[in-house]
């Protein structure tokens, strides 16, 4: 036991090595250090990748018990708030789809986002995590490209100090996730993009993604629930998906993918007082559905596996609700934005399998 509460007990400190041109990580604990490679980060990044190493980092130590649950265990969503508050709440500039989910939450953000490209949007992206490097979880613009170190680097120097005030008064406990996510909106509104895609990145009632108002939500969109991180999330697949169905905004639409879980999603919903009990406005039902797409689009997907298909039509989903709002899609972008979905998703899905 005490070599397990020693072993908690380190420091991490990111620096560039000119010689081979990367990233290294310095873990110590004590007197103890050793080093190791990380993703190859731009060196104009370093001040920026050493100060999110020096918050708290759920994605690594794990998520506590019940934190991902709207309940008093939860995360404290109102410091989410203050942040975005003191940076003049630049979430508030733009709509936004809403996606949570178990599985297939990146992929169905990235396959909407390029149908929007393909229409001529200027869009916003943020999914996690990342693979090679922390600038693939936003993506700006109407190129389906992370944003760049520079423009990353510039963010970060223009708001520290606001950050720096917020985790002052916060008593340190603003986290890595927190501060990403705030820069992620702030980069959309300084880029004064059309709409953004948001991934939440566990559960979604008390995610740092779920400060989105009814006003400025242009739909939510739940992908396939299933029992992962289900302590974090309340301990049933029941939990679970009322954690997720927590980004469901009153009067907004739904999308929601059809699994075995939706009716827990469902059943989750009446559980909330103060929300809606409401079926979802569209449910994907692939077993039906998928052939008839697949015949009628002619698509190739660049994404790797049978299981992006149903993305993908959770992604059309979307954007038809998109559209019945007022947006004008047509067919051919639909087409065009499965087919130009980049390649470097593709490659992300490989090295991770």
């Amino acid at each position: 036991m005490k070599l397990l509460k020693r072993a908690t007990q380190y420091t991490t400190t990111t620096f560039y090595s000119p010689t081979s041109r990367g990233y290294f990580k310095k873990f110590s604990i004590g007197s103890k250090s050793c080093f190791f490679s990380t993703s190859s980060e731009e060196p104009e990044l370093m001040n920026f990748m050493n100060y999110l190493d020096s918050l708290k980092n759920f994605e690594k130590s794990g998520v506590p018990k019940g934190a991902g649950t709207d309940s008093d265990d939860g995360f404290d969503l109102g410091r989410m708030n203050r942040l975005m508050d003191r940076l003049g709440n630049p979430h508030s500039k733009f709509k936004t789809v809403h996606i949570a989910g178990t599985k297939g939450k990146g992929s169905t953000a990235a396959f909407l986002s390029s149908i929007l490209r393909a229409e001529g949007y200027s869009v916003g992206c943020y999914t996690s995590p990342h693979i090679k490097t922390i600038r693939e979880r936003m993506n700006v613009g109407r190129l389906n490209r992370p944003v760049s170190a520079k423009a990353l680097n510039c963010l970060f120097h223009k708001i520290k100090g606001v950050l720096d005030e917020a985790i002052r008064l916060e008593n340190g406990c603003i986290t890595h996730f927190e501060v990403l996510t705030a820069m992620a909106f702030a980069l959309f509104a300084q880029n004064h993009v059309d709409i953004a895609v948001i991934e939440a990145g566990l559960g979604g009632a008390r995610d740092a993604t779920n400060i989105i108002s009814s006003s400025g939500l242009a739909a939510s969109v739940i992908t396939t629930i299933g029992e992962e991180h289900t302590a974090a999330l309340g301990g049933s697949l029941e939990t679970i998906a009322m954690a997720k169905s927590g980004i469901i905004k009153y009067g907004r639409p739904v999308v929601s993918a059809y699994d075995a879980g939706i009716r827990a999603t469902i059943n989750g919903l009446s559980m909330f007082n103060d929300r809606p009990c409401q079926s979802c406005d569209i449910i994907v039902q692939a077993e039906r559905d998928l052939k008839l797409s697949i015949e009628l689009l002619d698509v190739k997907l660049c994404m790797i596996g049978n299981h992006q298909l149903h993305n993908a039509l959770t992604a059309t989903c979307a954007a038809l609700c998109l559209r019945d709002q007022g947006g004008y899609l047509m067919l051919s972008y639909f087409l065009s934005g499965f087919r130009e979905e980049h390649f470097w998703r593709a490659e992300i899905f490989l090295m991770n399998g």
